[in-house]
């Protein structure tokens, strides 16, 4: 039986794997409660993380091909559940390892190439480790780094902004929506822009993506004007390791939206895109934290 002290000190970590792993926050605890679980009456472990490590990749691997079955029948865009990072402003550890853009990016890696991945780039587990928890040889594990190693490197192409830079730009861009000013939000967007909103078919929302620095201006100056008739109330919050909003609508958290925010060449901020998180399912975990935080 795994003592208190160590279920307390291995959860965030165990955690950590299991949600880049599978992109889901809820899906995460349970398949961390699971390791636990499972492991409970193991004895003698030399190490513990180790151990603890290869339980939950497995159990997170086995979730991963049911989830790509789920994906398939999803209505509407998939995103990945945000999460709390902390506050809007504040340092973030490893914060481009938790934005939605890399978690994005994992989507395109098989399971197993995943897996490597983020134990070997996100936790820095040997390739010994990582062989023997996937059950592969060694020879196999550098092979499937390498070949996410450079579907990763392929698709990045953003110079994240700074947290301070990303807290100026949120009372920028939002005072503007307020004041209905077009021409300060187009400013303060790239010009290729996109939003994107994930509903699953249980809550409204636009159906699809939102191209371009104009069009997704009016949409902000529009639902800010709607919002000053309405029972809304906002928050800022980092999400992500990014700038965001929680939006409340009579007291009940119904959209969370994530900015990726680039640092372009000439010293510009920007944001790059959106994203709107508004089934309820992705929002039930992060409303009960958030009230905690509060």
């Amino acid at each position: 039986m795994w003592s208190e002290t160590v279920v307390t000190a291995e959860r965030p970590y165990l955690f950590g794997i299991a949600y880049r792993l599978l992109g889901s926050a809820a899906d995460a605890d349970d398949a961390v409660q699971q390791a636990f679980l499972q492991a409970r009456d193991v004895e003698d472990v030399r190490s513990p993380r180790a151990f603890l490590t290869t339980v939950v990749t497995r159990i997170c691997l086995d979730e991963l091909k049911s989830a790509r079955r789920k994906r398939e029948t999803y209505v509407g865009p998939w995103l990945p559940e945000p999460v709390l990072t902390g506050a809007l402003g504040d340092p973030v550890e490893d914060a481009e390892g938790l934005s939605t853009a890399l978690l994005l990016l994992l989507e395109t890696l098989s399971p197993l190439e995943r897996a490597v991945w983020v134990l070997r780039e996100a936790f820095d587990r040997d390739t010994e480790e990582v062989a023997a928890a996937l059950g592969r040889t060694e020879e196999a594990i550098r092979q499937l780094l390498g070949r996410a190693r450079t579907k990763i490197a392929e698709g990045k192409r953003r110079r994240v902004a700074a947290p301070s830079a990303q807290a100026s730009l949120a009372a920028a861009f939002f005072g503007a929506a307020q004041r209905g000013d077009l021409e300060t939000l187009v400013s303060l967007l790239r010009a290729d822009v996109e939003l994107v909103s994930d509903h699953g078919g249980k809550a409204k929302a636009i159906l699809k993506p939102i191209v371009g620095a104009a069009h997704v201006a009016r949409y902000f100056a529009g639902i800010s004007q709607k919002a000053l008739h309405m029972d809304i109330t906002t928050a800022f919050v980092s999400l992500n390791a990014s700038l965001g909003l929680l939006v409340y609508e009579r007291g009940v958290l119904t959209t969370a939206m994530v900015f990726e925010v680039d640092d372009e060449a000439a010293g510009e901020t920007r944001i790059a895109r959106v994203h709107v998180t508004r089934n309820p399912d992705k929002l039930a975990r992060l409303a009960r934290l958030a009230r905690t935080a509060a």
